[in-house]
């Protein structure tokens, strides 16, 4: 069944107007028709069983059927804060995180970071934030990811303070890794943040910066991993041992 997000504010006395690019997707390539049924996200987390009631090439129409029990979302809220890349490199980051099942991503502008035209940075987010819809419809997310516009690092460190877990892959740890790092956990995990370097790396004062906030820095094995795999596979990492990655426990 596709699956389509329609703003709140589109969804009215049981009816979902679809608009957009979604509808061109809809009659031109997906030649959904009347009478079809289709799964609606109201973009908040809400999912609805539809059926198409109309379709032009301004606007389908679709009747809510019944709201559904449903959420593909991970218990464990992550909040992956990546040193700015270069290139396209962040696009590939946004919808592989947004796979994953990251809440948010946030570029951060380290000291090692190379922005020739921040501004350009800045004007890019929109695309992310669309990279990340179309993710979401693809793996069939309950709620779209916030793609945040970059920030400084000091702005990083404020923003650390709000969560449970603070997780920093460095590639000079040597011997502390997820497995040692899950056993000193002693409470629950309800949100995480993963900070990653840019392609050259952390300073070691960030470094320590990132420990005076107890940050868990950590090594991610003894291969150097891109700055573009290594948040994937943290967060891969932390999905499995602490969200919902690994499945359900069998009883």
């Amino acid at each position: 069944m596709h699956k389509f997000f329609v703003p709140k504010d589109k969804i009215i006395n049981n009816k979902a107007y679809i608009e957009g690019d979604d509808v061109k997707h809809i009659y031109k390539v997906l030649r959904l028709q009347p009478g079809e049924k289709v799964s609606i996200n109201n973009c908040k987390g809400r999912e609805y069983l539809g059926e198409i009631y109309e379709v032009n090439k301004m606007q389908v129409t679709v009747d809510i059927v019944e709201e559904l029990d449903v959420s593909n979302e991970s218990p464990l809220d992550i909040y992956l804060y990546q040193g700015l890349p270069k290139s396209a490199k962040m696009d590939f980051i946004v919808q592989k995180a947004t796979e994953l099942g990251a809440l948010e991503v946030t570029p951060v502008i380290t000291e090692r970071v190379v922005v020739k035209n921040e501004l350009g940075e800045f004007k890019k987010v929109d695309r992310w934030n669309r990279i990340a819809l179309e993710a979401c419809k693809q793996s069939k997310r309950s709620i779209i990811p916030t793609i945040n516009t970059p920030i400084e690092f000091n702005e990083l460190l404020e923003e650390l303070k709000k969560v449970d877990l603070i997780v920093v892959p460095y590639e000079n740890e040597e011997g502390y890794g997820i497995k040692q790092m899950i056993k000193t956990i002693n409470s629950e995990v309800k949100s995480a943040a993963i900070v990653i370097g840019p392609e050259g790396g952390f300073e070691e004062e960030e470094i320590s910066r990132l420990k005076e906030l107890k940050a868990h820095v950590i090594t991610l094995g003894p291969r150097i991993l891109r700055t573009e795999t290594a948040g994937l596979t943290c967060i891969s990492l932390l999905m499995y041992e602490l969200g919902d990655l690994g499945g359900k426990m069998s009883k």
